[in-house]
């Protein structure tokens, strides 16, 4: 694996902070980059060397597999198996925040790392413009988890990603906040679909987009696709959840018209709140509290992407 410099590079989103992000990648080397979701840290899939740089920058356990990014759905077609029904998800939600783990195509060009020993890949084709240039530039498969240390909150601006990635890539890629900001649903389509983790493209979408139901996970299933872990996301700071009442000295993330320290959204819009959600995390745990108390956020909709959120971040770790 390339050494990695003292200091990670800041690159803007221009054509030549882009050419340098590739040539990057290219090299080997770990490059963090936005997407819609949050920022992904990226290397290219192709390579084990790269990819091990990954785990080794996030302190990764290596039995949790990684999403590949990819311009387009031809490009997705190389790597693996596609049925009919990914066929239908990919035209109703690609380009956007949603990951397909579909059969490994046999001959795939996919580094064992990428896949943590499964027989499936997860997928997915970006809607941000600079992860979309980028990967175009690149011309190679990228594999790109989160781009924070491993466990920790999600980033979803630059300054998240330098605040425990600094040193340990080559460079980050300018590109604003996160406009969804949490990672992406992910949908298992080896077998009968099944939601794997949920975000913004729900589960009541997919059914509609595939006429029909879409199974959920249990819990205690074996690890099959990134995110799955019970301890993740985490601050810090230890977190209460569905607190109606502020305790003393902790910190305050409120939902709705609550007095709080941050609100998630004082309208109570999910969406709003779920963009919201990892960069008020950063923010409270910076002052460095016990406990960060969070206020009860509705099941409904893009609710339940936040709670599972929530839930992980304040797992025993």
């Amino acid at each position: 694996m390339p050494d990695t410099p003292a200091k990670t590079q800041r690159l803007s989103a221009d054509t030549a902070g882009i050419a340098r992000a590739a040539e990057l990648l290219r090299a080997g080397r770990q490059v963090a980059f936005p997407t819609e979701t949050v920022y992904g840290l990226g290397a290219d899939a192709t390579q084990d060397d790269a990819v091990a740089g990954i785990y080794a920058a996030k302190d990764r356990p290596q039995f949790n597999p990684l999403i590949v990014h990819l311009p387009d759905v031809d490009a997705a077609r190389a790597l693996v198996e596609w049925p009919e029904a990914a066929g239908r998800v990919a035209a109703a939600h690609w380009p956007g925040p949603i990951s397909l783990v579909l059969p490994l195509r046999a001959g795939a060009r996919v580094s064992k790392l990428v896949t943590a020993g499964l027989d499936t890949l997860a997928v997915r084709v970006p809607a941000h413009p600079v992860a979309r240039a980028l990967l175009r530039a690149t011309g190679r498969p990228v594999a790109a988890p989160s781009a924070n240390r491993s466990g920790r909150i999600s980033p979803t601006r630059a300054d998240h990603v330098l605040h425990t990635l600094d040193g340990r890539i080559a460079a980050v890629l300018e590109g604003g906040a996160s406009e969804v900001g949490l990672e992406s649903t992910i949908l298992g389509l080896a077998g009968a679909p099944m939601l794997l983790r949920p975000g913004a493209v729900s589960a009541d979408a997919l059914a509609a987009t595939l006429g029909g139901p879409v199974a959920a996970r249990a819990e205690d299933a074996a690890i099959s696709a990134p995110g799955q872990t019970a301890s993740h996301y985490a601050p810090d700071a230890g977190l209460r959840l569905e607190a109606t009442a502020w305790r003393p000295g902790e910190a305050r993330l409120g939902f709705g018209p609550v007095d709080c320290d941050l609100n998630l959204s004082k309208a109570g819009d999910l969406r709003e709140a779920a963009a919201n959600l990892f960069a008020h995390l950063h923010a409270l745990d910076a002052g460095g509290p016990q406990t960060i108390a969070v206020s009860p956020i509705p099941e409904t909709g893009l609710g339940a992407a936040i709670n599972d959120r929530l839930a992980r971040a304040a797992a025993p770790r």
